[in-house]
């Protein structure tokens, strides 16, 4: 009776376009109900349990960050820099996309911010004169954005660290090496792409010209070398290096640029404070879910189901992959993170998978899922902002999904691709 309300309040829920934490926080309540549980009680322990929890607080701090440096114009300096890289080769802008996106991914770890703010003004870029296809920029820029979840600072990346108790420092260099290679190889797409459709290159920039520009994006470029430094020196925590990163944007954007106004910065708060708790609704709810599904015993039924099949750890990743990107399809991806993925923890840990090697995959199919048809947050999300007719999106979308699965099928099987960086640096065994 209890799992049948818990669907059946969370299912009307979603069909009726309820925000998914209060779907999911009505469901909960509508389990404890049907149970005869002390609703005060539990919900008083769930909530104390999330709360309380100091590595959060990286969270609002990271959203900060994201927020100052897009007001604050530090985004023209990066296209600048990327531009004078990479503007040169064949379909010069949408390689400008994938490379500032990779670096204002180490600036925002959110994948939205990224596709709101560089991936907007790249793409309108792409437009101008009809040089590119409009649904072909929307979805370079949603591409490009993927790759959020995997640079570090990455929020997803927190809340993984959350509930498989792993090390944030493992996680965030677990990520570095296939956010690389997903760079490169969406790169390489376009080369291709580029080509076919002979879409232009950019005036090349002189090697002269080169450094003044260099030297104008250095201090934002500098930021995440300068938060994984102090992380990984010991200086501080993930979360102490948060507020450090905070108070570096905020003087960059304050004192060296003198960009922010006083009313851009309390615009940037308020916009903070409201992200921060849309994401505090959905963990809520999902506390309370996932209260519920383990007080039934459904995560013990799973291990105990999968155990008799007898899988090989491959096969268990595989299978993880393709359950993973069936629901993308239907469902959020901070909804399968929060909901799905602790059921999954403690399997691939009795099957003797690394969990950072396992978080590097869930990441990988959550950037998937971020851009896959029909459900794709980031394709929605850029629709909306350029005025792109989402069809035109489906339709230029299979071959960047393609490349990145590809990616995700190589970081699956050849897990030293995740661990190379955690074992240099001693946070993951041989």
């Amino acid at each position: 009776m209890g799992l049948t309300v818990l669907g059946l309040v969370f299912v009307l829920g979603a069909l009726l376009g309820v925000p998914m934490g209060l779907a999911m926080l009505a469901a909960g309540f509508g389990y404890l109900m049907a149970t005869h549980q002390d609703v005060g009680l539990v919900v008083d322990q769930t909530m104390n349990g999330l709360y309380n929890n100091y590595l959060l607080l990286a969270v609002p701090l990271f959203i900060f960050v994201a927020n100052v440096m897009n007001a604050s114009g530090v985004l023209e300096r990066l296209l600048a820099f990327a531009q004078a890289g990479v503007g040169r080769f064949r379909g010069g802008l949408a390689h400008v996309n994938i490379v500032a996106n990779l670096v204002f991914s180490g600036m925002s770890g959110s994948a939205v911010a990224d596709v709101a703010g560089p991936g907007l003004i790249v793409a309108r870029m792409m437009v101008k004169g009809g040089r590119y296809p409009a649904g072909f920029a929307a979805a370079t820029s949603a591409a490009a954005a993927t790759l959020g979840p995997l640079v570090p600072p990455s929020i997803p990346m927190i809340f993984y660290a959350l509930i498989a108790n792993t090390s944030v420092g493992a996680l965030f260099l677990a990520g570095v090496v296939p956010a690389l290679g997903t760079a490169l190889a969406l790169m390489a797409a376009i080369a291709v792409i580029a080509r076919r459709r002979g879409f232009p290159a950019e005036a090349p920039v002189g090697w002269r010209a080169l450094l003044p520009i260099f030297w104008r994006a250095l201090p934002p470029l500098a930021l995440p070398g300068i938060l994984l430094g102090i992380i990984y020196s010991g200086i501080a925590t993930p979360t102490e290096a948060a507020a450090i990163a905070a108070t570096y944007a905020l003087v960059l954007a304050i004192c060296v640029y003198r960009s922010l106004s006083l009313a851009q910065l309390y615009a940037v708060i308020i916009e903070t404070v409201r992200q921060t708790a849309a994401i505090g609704l959905i963990m809520s709810g999902a506390f309370v879910f996932n209260y519920a599904v383990a007080n039934e015993g459904v995560p013990d039924a799973i291990r105990a189901t999968l155990v008799g099949w007898q899988l090989k750890p491959v096969a268990f990743l595989l299978a993880v992959n393709v359950l993973l990107l069936v629901l993308a399809i239907a469902i959020d991806e901070i909804t399968i993170l929060l909901v799905i993925v602790p059921l999954l923890v403690p399997v691939a840990a009795g099957l003797g998978i690394d969990l950072v090697h396992f978080g590097v995959v869930i990441m990988l199919n959550m950037m998937v899922g971020l851009a896959l048809p029909p459900h794709g947050l980031l394709l929605f999300v850029i629709s909306g902002l350029t005025g792109t007719s989402i069809g035109a999106i489906f339709r230029e979308i299979p071959v960047f999904i393609g490349t990145m699965i590809a990616v995700l099928l190589a970081v699956t099987l050849l897990p030293g691709i995740a661990l190379m960086l955690p074992r240099m640096f001693g946070y993951a065994g041989g």
